[in-house]
């Protein structure tokens, strides 16, 4: 699916409520918020949408206002690696764009949800003339080195417990995503796209980390009780 242009022709300025979800303006001085604020531009997305994709080249910073996204390649022997999910609030590509290069993965929507760009200038801009962005950006990319070599160690292991417990981890990261909040509204069958499993071995590992105490299962989504135990906890069902 080839949905960059449509998406780029539908791109709006955002209201009020959406630029107040935008996490790193409030970071900015006033003169750089006002630059960011009139530059940000704001697009409907479908399920299946694709924001990025492998080889195209880079033409705006993105960041999640409602909504969830996957990121991932194929690696060369055929496989889909996905590498995060980005839930609201997660800013992502900064290396990308500081390369200018073109995208080595994929950035698909896998439910309806609003994304935010940034234009590649105005980054620079911003990155030439802003402390406070600068701050931000370097948080970013020290914490997005931490997401991948992760997201690396997730790719080898072959127990659905661990595989859902280390995705769960990743996405309740408040550096990278301060707009999950303490419930995340997502529904097995996206964290089966996230983790690489069907739907029913997810349901039944969050089963076993429903008992273990590491999460409860609501009404829409799933509430950490753990954060530390998905992230570090390893399961002998024997």
């Amino acid at each position: 699916m080839n949905s960059e242009p449509l998406l780029h022709q539908r791109r709006r300025p955002l209201h009020t409520k959406e630029l107040a979800g935008i996490p790193w303006l409030t970071s900015l001085e006033p003169d750089a918020r006002a630059v960011a604020e009139s530059e940000l531009r704001v697009t409907e997305v479908q399920p299946g949408d694709l924001v990025c994709r492998v080889g195209r080249p880079v033409t705006y910073w993105f960041g999640v206002v409602q909504g969830l996204f996957k990121m991932s390649s194929d690696t060369p022997d055929g496989r889909s690696m996905t590498f995060t999910g980005l839930p609201p609030g997660g800013w992502f590509g900064e290396g990308t764009v500081l390369k200018r290069e073109d995208y080595r993965y994929n950035i698909q929507a896998l439910r309806a949800g609003l994304i935010a760009g940034l234009p590649v200038d105005t980054f620079f801009t911003l990155l030439d003339n802003s402390l406070g962005f600068n701050r931000f950006i370097m948080n970013q990319l020290n914490e997005r080195l931490g997401q991948f070599i992760a997201a690396r160690e997730i790719d080898r292991m072959t127990q659905p417990e661990l595989r859902v417990a280390r995705n769960l981890a990743a996405l309740f990261n408040t550096a990278l995503f301060p707009g999950v909040g303490e419930v995340l509204r997502i529904t097995q069958q996206e964290l089966a796209y996230l983790a690489g499993l069907s739907r029913q071995r997810v349901n039944r590992a969050l089963s076993v980390l429903e008992q273990q105490g590491l999460i409860r299962i609501e009404y829409g989504g799933l509430r950490v009780l753990d954060l530390e135990g998905l992230r570090t906890r390893n399961f002998n069902l024997s």
